[in-house]
């Protein structure tokens, strides 16, 4: 929860490295009641009207579905024809303001080719979804660089100091991996990288630190920040996350539904918020963990996992053989009982998803996983293939990204009963669970016959849970899930999780970089740094009294 009264317009100042007396006060976009709208005349952003001056940074905020992406899309004419722009918007050109054909035309796209990168340039949400799976990140730099004109015998060089701008350590090395060798924050500052190769003038930062944990999101953004001050940039900041907008912008705009609800100095709007709405955002109140520690000693043992270690195969022998493995996961216990939940944390690479993986027993054929997991009594690892398909009804997984782990071409009926399908269950039977499954994640049954590009992003996630819930589960394993949310979806989500977790006395494993939703959520935690357990605990004891270093870190951080 972020308190209005925490900061004061000094302190702001001062948090930004005093950027407002670096602010040159040089115009570089007008932009001047920006719409769109669908061909359906449904309007998705209603005059939006704003001014960047150099070396400052304008945040954008909204829940899902506000706006606030497809505005900026529309500045470089990146949205679909279906779609219509209207409105103004001018860029600083030498000593004039030049106006952008951002309205659909045919001289639309080559006018804007040479705004796109060289004048503005964009890094966007989720790094693996942009950068190209099949090319180094030498060749995707190289890329960035010829289009600004460097000569080849360059590249290689310019390539290095951009890595080393961004904070890469043993940036020649780095030039040769792909994507997937990348950690989540590497692949990040890789696109960074890329958008200053051709030296923009503005910077827009499209959510850039969703998906990493909450050191590395201040890490990335005071780059940014950085970097903005050193090439005398200007930036837009989108993004769902007040605590980060509070810290690292100049001027804020609040957006709900295509409407600009409130902008102004970040300080001003956060410390006197005039819309009812801004003041709802910044007192998010995610609430408080069930206090199930009554008759603790009581409660069945759902979870119990011994010396767990996961290896994974990182240089092989000439005849296939392994001859070195990558230690993912080293050496981890955990015990979690009926009804409770455990917040698994740490930075990005520290192996929360691979304990996830392993416990779903969704680990690739390559990994190498000793010790002992036993759910419900059960050791997993000594069932055979058709016991352990009858066995997995038992353990759930929800992943982090909703829209990837459901198939889009089925409908909400089609995705959730998928599971009971499989089990021969009847049809009938399969049709009345599906619809007390929407019941329970509170959607309403004409949902199912919807398909996921007609939902938001909170009510994907619902229908990931419902798909997991049908299956009655004991456990169930939860990545992430909210990561990808707005904070107001994701106070809906987790008090429908706290809600369920008491209804059908569940027991989740929840992995999260989002500190205050474990908190919210979890009555125990466990601190992860490079594959071992650090740190764990009541979730209470360890937040007050953090024992270890890099757990002080971590808790620290997520006050910021």
């Amino acid at each position: 929860m972020i308190n209005a009264n925490m900061i004061t317009t000094t302190e702001q100042s001062s948090l930004l490295g005093d950027n407002h007396s670096n602010v040159q006060n040089k115009l570089m976009l007008v932009v001047d009641k920006l719409s769109i709208v669908t061909d359906a005349d449904i309007v998705l952003v209603d005059k939006l009207t704003y001014e960047l001056r150099q070396g400052e940074t304008l945040a954008i905020v909204g829940e899902s579905g506000s706006g606030k992406s497809i505005a900026s899309l529309a500045l470089l004419g990146l949205l679909p024809e279906s779609l219509s722009v209207t409105g103004e918007v001018q860029l600083a050109d030498a000593a004039k303001m030049t106006t952008l054909p951002i309205s659909n035309h045919k001289t639309r796209d080559a006018s804007l080719r040479a705004i796109r990168g060289q004048r503005i340039a964009m890094v966007f949400q989720e790094p693996m979804t942009a950068l190209n799976p099949l090319h180094t990140v030498a060749k995707q730099i190289a890329e960035s660089l010829r289009l600004s004109g460097v000569p080849k015998k360059h590249w290689r060089d310019r390539s290095i100091t951009l890595l080393d701008d961004v904070n890469i350590t043993d940036p020649a090395d780095k030039l040769h991996r792909y994507p997937h060798e990348l950690s989540g924050g590497q692949r990040q500052r890789v696109m960074i990288a890329m958008a200053l190769a051709q030296q923009p003038d503005i910077l827009i930062a499209d959510e850039p630190t969703t998906a990493l944990d909450v050191t590395l999101q201040h890490e990335v953004l005071e780059l940014l920040d950085k970097l903005k001050r050193q090439h005398q940039m200007a930036m837009i900041l989108i993004s769902h996350d007040l605590n980060l907008v509070r810290r690292y912008s100049d001027e804020v705009i609040v957006m709900r539904q295509g409407q600009t609800i409130e902008q102004g100095p970040t300080a001003e709007v956060f410390n006197q918020p005039a819309a009812d709405y801004t003041r709802s955002l910044i007192a998010q109140d995610f609430g408080q963990a069930l206090n199930l520690f009554e008759n603790e000693s009581q409660r069945l043992t759902v979870l119990q996992v011994s010396h767990l270690q996961v290896q994974f195969p990182i240089e092989k022998s000439l005849f296939g053989g392994v001859k070195r493995w990558f230690d993912a996961v080293k050496n981890v216990d955990m015990t979690l009982q009926k009804g409770q939940a455990l917040g698994i944390v740490g930075e990005s690479g520290s192996g929360k998803t691979t304990i996830a993986l392993a416990l779903s027993q969704l680990l690739s054929h390559q990994a190498r996983i000793s010790g002992q997991i036993v759910v419900n009594g059960q050791d997993i690892a000594a069932l055979s293939r058709s016991e352990l398909r009858k066995f997995r009804s038992q353990i759930q997984m929800v992943f982090q990204d909703p829209f990837a782990s459901i198939n889009p071409r089925m409908t909400v009926m089609q995705i959730i009963e998928e599971g009971l399908l499989v089990q021969g269950v009847d049809k009938k039977t399969r049709h009345s669970a599906v619809i007390e499954s929407l019941a329970t994640v509170h959607l309403p049954s004409e949902f199912a016959q919807r398909y996921p590009h007609e939902l938001s992003g909170g009510q994907r996630q619902r229908v990931a849970l419902a798909r997991a819930l049908i299956m009655q589960p004991s456990l169930l394993i939860l990545d992430e899930p909210t990561s990808a949310l707005d904070s107001t979806t994701q106070v809906t989500v987790v008090s429908l999780l706290r809600e369920i977790q008491e209804k059908l006395q569940l027991s989740y494993v929840f992995i999260s970089h989002d500190l205050k939703v474990v908190r919210a959520l979890c009555q125990h935690i466990m601190v992860l740094k490079e594959g071992t357990s650090i740190e764990s605990g009541a979730t209470e004891a360890v937040f007050d009294n953090p024992k270890h270093p890099y757990a002080k870190q971590l808790l620290q951080a997520s006050m910021l």
